[in-house]
């Protein structure tokens, strides 16, 4: 007898044949997408903190908040276009 668990799973596995279980190929191409772009978004990071310190530095508290802002839009934009990619995959194209 099966725990309605396992039938909800095998419903959820008719319905939406792209949530198939991934192949170690598939699963090791995701953690390579996300291995590249935190390894980009860390990039980002420190060349921006590097200028959010010169800013403070120089007492310019208006490009410290440009630089800021920038910060968070590119760490939602690399979010973003990691989980697209990550989606490409997993639908195989």
């Amino acid at each position: 007898m099966k725990s309605a668990y396992e039938l909800a799973m095998e419903r959820l596995a008719k319905s939406d044949p792209a949530a198939a279980p991934l192949t170690p190929e598939k699963k090791a191409r995701l953690a390579e997408i996300d291995r590249v772009y935190k390894g980009k978004l860390a990039e980002r990071e420190i060349f921006l903190k590097k200028q959010i310190e010169e800013a403070i530095a120089a007492q310019k508290f208006e490009d410290f908040e440009k630089i800021k802002q920038q910060l968070v839009s590119e760490r939602a934009r690399f979010e973003e276009d990691c989980e697209a990619e990550k989606e490409r995959v997993r639908k195989g194209r």
